[in-house]
């Protein structure tokens, strides 16, 4: 069986090496005496996770999990008037895009790898859902549902 928390934390690992900055799973993220950052950062929220592989002997071999991360710009620290961007939200959101990017040469498989102890992912899907705003925090997020096909791996 695929452990789902691996799968959270290999993916959790792969968009903060491709966007630079940190990523917090279901809430902010924080820093190394428990402080939230500031923006920008990412927010990755575990969603379904299906381990039906629908044959009569169903061996838990196979999984799709699915996330929503959302790319989160927010005021430049130390500035009072400054805001958030669309530039800023939608920078993070092409750096995280590029866990589906094939590789320039045409190779098979990915660009960038996606290590799941025990499971190999053979297939990633990455669909926009667009963004939100919150003028009165001035904060702008660009939003991406990640599906991830899994296999275990020997």
């Amino acid at each position: 069986m695929i452990e789902r928390r691996l799968v959270t934390t290999g993916l959790k690992t792969l968009l903060a090496d491709l966007t630079g900055r940190p990523v917090g799973v279901g809430a902010l993220p924080v820093d190394t005496q428990g402080k939230p950052v500031a923006p920008p950062y990412t927010v990755l929220y575990p969603l379904d996770h299906t381990t039906n592989d629908a044959t009569l002997a169903d061996r838990h071999t196979t999984a799709v999990s699915e996330y929503q991360a959302t790319f989160v710009s927010g005021p430049t620290p130390g500035q009072p008037d400054s805001r958030g961007g669309y530039e800023q939200a939608q920078w993070m959101a092409d750096r995280g895009r590029k866990v589906v990017e094939r590789p320039a040469d045409g190779s098979t498989g990915y660009a960038h790898t996606l290590t799941i102890p025990g499971a190999t992912c053979w297939k990633r899907e990455a669909t926009e859902a667009g963004g939100t705003s919150d003028p009165t925090d001035a904060i702008i997020t660009s939003v991406i549902r990640f599906r991830l096909h899994l296999e275990t791996s020997a």
